[in-house]
């Protein structure tokens, strides 16, 4: 296996170039660490960040989620039409 598929055979299989999946992994990274940092300070001082850790969670579930969904279905769409003949009937 070429050195270069180490870098892209993961961003490429949800559908991201290597730095789209930088750029991603960077902000989940960021919103994870300033949940857990918000987290700390709420369990010496449980008055503060009484909802933050959970809305980041539920924040990050979302846009995961959402992109796995966008990409499926624009998966879904190219096979579909890579199967269907330039009438929409099925080549065999």
């Amino acid at each position: 296996m070429p050195f270069s598929r180490l870098f892209n055979n993961h961003p490429e299989s949800v559908g991201e170039t290597y730095l789209e999946h930088m750029r991603a992994s960077l902000w989940f990274s960021a919103t994870l660490a300033r949940a857990a940092v918000c987290c700390f300070v709420h369990s010496f001082l449980p008055f503060l960040f009484t909802t933050t850790g959970s809305t980041a969670i539920e924040r990050l579930f979302d846009v995961m989620v959402k992109a796995r969904e966008t990409y499926t279905q624009r998966t879904r769409a190219h096979s579909v039409d890579d199967a269907l003949g330039p009438q929409g009937s099925l080549n065999h």
